[in-house]
């Protein structure tokens, strides 16, 4: 795990050593172990490493092959590496590291290479014969890879949208685009970015600078069929889910460094943590965030998995006060504004300050397993009659309800409004913070489809192939899971140098469990084929407990200690033109007066979008 940056173009030798050293600079905290650069005829690259696999300086990048011809830098993992080594005979490696099997891959596949790797990866390779650059990104879109094309022939790429713009190269300019998706989401979704010209690699494909000219190709979509599988026998089905998991765990258990695990007593990360006590010759260190207050505290869950499975747990004891004492610190970690995450801020840097350098995380679970109301909803609305009322009498209840001042009822009107129920049109209104009429008003440049409607649409095909429940589980994984759950997890635990790996999102297990038909995956209990399948690993207080979120009070928090903080973040997006000062105004004191239906959360995106926009001098 760790920091890239890079340069290609035609620019001058120590301009570019000066802007890649500024690009490094700003991703020191993802990479604290050491820093290397290569800076070449029409090429920068560097990257700040966190030393996971093979701790020798050998190991540090840039890395370049036996003959010189390529260079490769990467931030991530590679899973499978030491059986890829064992197949990549011909190549002489030198190091222990997963790295080089990137660099003895490419060398024999080229960009296929990408094909035969397991993990979590963003990669970029300079062929110096070629004055080319490949860069890809792993299936899952776990780790990032930001880029810009200055001008036709220059390309800027890294692992932070900070890091870009710290290379002077980058207009320091808001998408206004980009807005009403973020008003809508809480983020902005891939391919697209906050910043004007700044762009994200999509997951699952790779791309080839030359020339000035970037081509990008997917070599792998979650959409697509990946085999046949006999579902006939249930049994036989929970056998291949607990085999495919457990490998996955196991996978990610490799490590030259002191591991731990997220423990909060769920189900999911309860069953990481159950299977990595089974793999494991020594206790599992966990760690787990309880509070105080009983009806946010969890520790009476964690503290029986820890007991069963006998880890060496780490309880962090936190009041809502030690949250709010901690935000501004992780308002400094945002690279990409978001609503949500300080959770991970939180208990990662805990876990970091134990000595812990990876931690496996229980995120997944929910999306690959219906764990989510959602999936709930979706069944019902798609086995629903109200779609056979007419289409003018459902808009017309569309536009009552969007009169009202609870955004809750504009959503509800975008369902019944909506022109058919399929996954395009249903799934981006379970993931809303903001209803679209409400995003309009608040910024009146707030228009057009989302990128997450017309992603959906575009696969809407070969997405009507599959189980209706691997419908709602994609739409989850190239929406709110790539672009907020996976993006907040990368930047607030690297923000203390803690890489996170998420056996969950194994393509293999993936790819399974997609298949698998709704009559066997459709729940009677919360993730039902998940526990079953590794039955009886938790017990029946694990499995049947309530479900908790992570709550802070930030109903009462942005009326009371953070009420200032709140306001003048709120009146500078308006100085800026970006919102309509009249409206946020009487929104404001409509939450501060406790009007029902005017949320927190309609609010806390704005706030964190205008202080990430001070911090980086929009």
């Amino acid at each position: 795990m760790c920091g890239i940056a890079g340069i290609v173009g035609p620019i001058d030798k120590e301009d570019a050593q000066r802007r890649l050293a500024a690009m490094l600079c700003r991703l020191e905290h993802r990479g604290p172990d050491a820093e290397g650069t290569f800076v070449g005829p029409g090429v920068a690259l560097g990257q700040r490493r966190l030393s996971i696999i093979d701790l020798s300086e050998a190991a540090n990048q840039p890395m370049f092959d036996a003959g010189g011809r390529f260079a490769v830098i990467q931030n991530g993992e590679i899973y499978n590496y030491r059986e890829l080594r064992r197949e990549l005979k011909d190549y002489n490696f030198r190091t222990e590291s997963d790295t080089e099997v990137i660099l003895a891959a490419y060398e024999k596949y080229g960009s296929q290479c990408v094909e035969h790797l397991n993990g979590m990866f963003s990669i970029a390779i300079w062929d110096k014969e070629r004055n080319e650059l490949f860069i890809a990104r792993d299936r899952l879109g776990v780790k990032p890879m930001y880029y810009a094309q200055p001008n036709e022939s220059t390309l800027v790429f890294g692992s932070e949208i900070r890091s870009l713009l710290s290379s002077g190269l980058i207009e320091r300019k808001i998408d206004v685009s980009a807005l009403s998706e973020y008003l809508m989401y809480q983020s902005v979704y891939s391919p697209r970015t906050m910043v004007e010209g700044v762009r994200q690699l999509p997951a699952g494909s790779f791309g080839i600078f030359r020339n000035g000219e970037l081509s990008i190709e997917h070599y792998w979509r979650i959409d697509e069929p990946h085999g046949d599988e006999d579902f006939s026998d249930p049994a036989k089905v929970k056998r291949r889910v607990r085999e495919l998991l457990t490998a996955s765990i196991e996978r990610r258990m490799i490590s030259d460094v002191r591991l731990g695990a997220f423990l909060s007593g769920g189900i999911d990360s309860s069953i990481i943590v159950g299977l990595m006590s089974e793999l494991s010759d020594r206790p599992v260190d966990t760690f787990s965030v309880n509070f105080s207050e009983q009806e946010y505290d969890e520790s009476k869950y964690s503290n029986l998995i820890a007991k069963r499975f006998n880890t060496a747990h780490n309880s962090v004891q936190l009041s809502p006060k030690d949250f709010l004492d901690e935000l501004p610190c992780a308002l400094s970690s945002v690279d990409a504004p978001t609503g949500d995450g300080l959770n991970t801020y939180i208990v990662s840097k805990a876990t970091r300050a134990a000595g812990i350098k990876v931690a496996l995380s229980g995120l997944g679970g929910d999306e690959l397993f219906a764990g989510y109301d959602y999936f709930q909803h979706w069944i019902k609305i798609r086995n629903s009659r109200a779609f056979l009322a007419p289409a003018f009498l459902r808009r017309q209840a569309a536009r009552v309800l969007a009169l009202s001042a609870n955004s809750k009822y504009h959503r509800i009107g975008q369902l019944i409004g909506a022109e058919r129920p399929e996954i395009d049109l249903i799934y981006p209104l379970f993931r809303q913070v903001m209803s679209r009429h409400l995003a309009q008003r608040y910024c009146e440049r707030s228009n057009g489809r989302s990128t997450i409607e017309k992603d959906l649409a575009e696969r809407r095909t070969e997405i009507e192939k599959l189980p209706l429940l691997s419908q709602l589980t994609i739409a989850e994984l190239v929406g709110y899971t790539q672009n907020v759950l996976l993006k907040d997890t990368d930047q607030f635990s690297m923000a203390s140098a803690l890489e996170v790996r998420e056996p969950f999102f194994d393509y293999k297990l993936v790819e399974y469990v997609l298949a698998i038909p709704d009559e066997i995956k459709f729940p009677s209990y919360p993730k039902q084929l998940l526990v079953e399948a590794v039955a009886p690993l938790l017990p029946d207080e694990i499995v049947h407990r309530r479900k908790m979120g992570f709550v802070l009070p930030w109903q009462e928090w942005m009326k009371a200690e953070l009420k200032d903080f709140c306001e003048s973040r709120l009146r500078s997006l308006s100085d800026r033109g970006i919102l309509r000062r009249d409206f946020v105004d009487r929104r404001w004191k409509a939450f501060q007066d406790g009007r029902r239906g005017v949320l927190w959360s309609e609010f806390w995106h704005l706030v964190v979008l205008a202080d990430w926009m001070e911090r980086n001098e929009f």
